[in-house]
């Protein structure tokens, strides 16, 4: 039975520097007051131009994030290759409008799974429709009867040019794609989109992968849905399974609009559909592949123990592990040690253009206190293993 509490493996690749610094930025996102006061004052340094970026680049960035670009990502994606652990290279931009961003964005989506290409340090691409496409052309597609206009039908042939563009590529490269999770009043749209294109890609292995929130109550059912229409249509599902994060605004969107929550009622509840959709695609391993995106060690543990009693191999490539840079190292480098197949999410992009995302780790990290209190004890841990050691 594989151990998450082995931080001579979870931290290997941690200097005493380096263990020091993320104990500080841990204990500052574990204080939702500080981090309050840390985002306004951050924004408002960006907004004003204020040098600060060096200080961001030193810090939060170089914790949670692999570079400013591709070519930066490098090194961080070799010291991860040196321990068995794969790198997914995330291009993490958000909020444009303009189709000439999108573009530019499809262009560096590409670049990153040239750089996937025959490259077993990086086993997939990902991408977000929402960072290619308008929101409110998302919106308006959710619904399939809806009516289009002229301008909105040319503009949704762009938007699939743009899409097919990445889904050939990623065939041709074989390197599988994911595309990331959105709310849900435009997933619908999205879902339909990510399985046609399985339809065409995944007829052999899986290419394209869709990623299911199971925070939503609706999502182990879809699963089991999806599965049987794979199964009929002959092609195979490739699947993303994670607990999700858009939870609270979900739950704001339907109380005012008047709305049933799509949220599950607790935590309780999104644990056991996790759990549960593990067992399930375990057990029709024969049509789907799947990654599991999980800081959970309970999921974590069950996912080896559900290998383990089914015979399957560690290194079985239907079957991935992945967790965020910067966080759950324990989790990551204690699978890798055991010779599953396990990656890092690698968020990079300019320190400006990523601050979204960091903003929203420092959210998450602020209301899952159980997660932090779980980082600082095991980084005091092997702090105070490394001065035992040296006595």
């Amino acid at each position: 039975m594989i151990s998450f509490n082995n931080t001579e493996i979870a931290f290997k690749e941690k200097s005493n520097k380096d263990l020091k610094q993320a104990k500080l930025l841990f204990k500052l996102v574990g204080s939702p007051f500080l981090v309050k006061i840390g985002k306004a004052m951050t924004l408002l340094a960006l907004k004003l131009r204020l040098p600060i970026q060096g200080l961001i680049k030193r810090t939060i960035f170089r914790q949670f994030c692999g570079g400013e670009n591709i070519k930066e990502c490098a090194g961080r994606v070799q010291e991860l290759k040196d321990s068995g652990i794969g790198a997914i290279l995330d291009y993490s931009i958000e909020g444009k409008t303009a189709e000439v961003d999108f573009n530019a964005t499809v262009d560096e989506i590409i670049d990153t799974l040239i750089a996937d290409e025959g490259n077993k340090a990086i086993p997939f691409a990902v991408f977000k429709v929402t960072g290619i496409s308008r929101f409110g052309l998302l919106e308006k597609i959710n619904d399939a009867n809806t009516e289009l206009s002229e301008l909105e039908k040319a503009e949704l042939a762009r938007l699939m040019e743009r899409i097919e563009k990445l889904a050939k590529k990623s065939f041709d490269t074989k390197t599988p794609l994911f595309f990331d999770a959105e709310e849900t009043w435009i997933q619908d749209g999205i879902d339909r989109i990510t399985y046609a294109l399985m339809e065409k890609y995944n007829k052999e292995k899986a290419i394209i992968y869709n990623t299911l929130q199971i925070y939503r109550h609706d999502r182990l059912e879809h699963l089991k849905k999806q599965t049987e229409i794979a199964k009929a249509a002959g092609y195979k599902l490739g699947i993303k399974l994670v607990r999700g994060a858009y939870m609270e605004k979900e739950r704001d969107r339907a109380e005012d609009n008047k709305y049933p929550s799509p949220i599950q009622p607790n935590k309780k509840a999104t644990d056991k559909d996790f759990d549960d959709a593990l067992r399930f695609m375990i057990d029709h391993l024969d049509s789907i592949s799947f990654c599991a995106g999980s800081h959970n060690e309970e999921s974590n543990t069950l996912l080896t123990q559900l290998m383990q009693k089914k015979g399957i191999a560690e290194d079985d490539p239907r079957v991935y592990f992945a967790q965020l840079l910067g966080m759950s190292d324990h989790i990551t480098y204690n699978l890798a040690h055991a010779n599953y197949n396990v990656a890092k999410y690698v968020p990079y992009g300019p320190i400006s253009e990523v601050m979204p995302y960091l903003l929203r780790r420092a959210d998450e990290n602020t209301s899952v206190a159980g997660q932090i209190s779980r980082e600082l004890s095991l980084i005091l841990q092997e702090t105070k293993r490394r001065k035992a050691k040296k006595k």
